[in-house]
């Protein structure tokens, strides 16, 4: 039907290339390696060639750009910002300080850097969140204090944002 109505291949769920949803739980090995979604997986563009950038989230998480993503919106932004304001200098640094480029390996693994870990407290169970056009991996504790939110919280915004 897919097919049929949207023009979409078969088999594929996904809106379009680097579109991620759903929650998923994993756990970190050992190396400091993760599972990424085979969804997840399946939607990465083929101009990404498998290759994830992870840095530090707005909040205490990881955050993996696809590589495309990464150099179309944020790099392109962080670019754009000007090197006479304190401010940008110190938004540029802080992301691009903990920034890394990762393939993902053969069984569909990335490695987590040791001061990404330690930034995001992660430890052995993680939680991976699809945010539309990025991963987010988090700690399972830090992450149920981020959802301590009433529907009020949401007010201004759904106006913005058709649900």
């Amino acid at each position: 039907m897919w097919g049929a109505v949207g023009n979409m291949p078969k088999g594929k769920m996904t809106i379009k290339d680097n579109t991620f949803t759903g929650e998923y739980k994993y756990s970190l090995d050992n190396k400091g390696r993760i599972n990424i979604p085979s969804k997840f997986r399946s939607a990465l563009s083929k101009l990404s060639n498998e290759n994830f950038v992870i840095t530090k989230g707005m909040d205490s998480c990881i955050v993996a750009y696809p590589l495309e993503e990464w150099q179309i919106r944020v790099e392109a932004g962080l670019r754009e910002l000007s090197s006479t304001s304190s401010k940008n200098r110190k938004l540029v640094r802080s992301i691009t300080r903990f920034a890394n480029t990762v393939k993902l390996d053969a069984q569909g693994r990335i490695q987590i850097t040791p001061n990404l870990k330690e930034y995001a407290n992660l430890e052995k169970e993680v939680i991976i969140i699809g945010v539309v056009n990025k991963i987010e991996i988090w700690n399972p504790v830090n992450l149920s204090k981020m959802e301590d939110i009433t529907p009020d919280d949401f007010d201004e915004l759904e106006d913005k944002v058709i649900l």
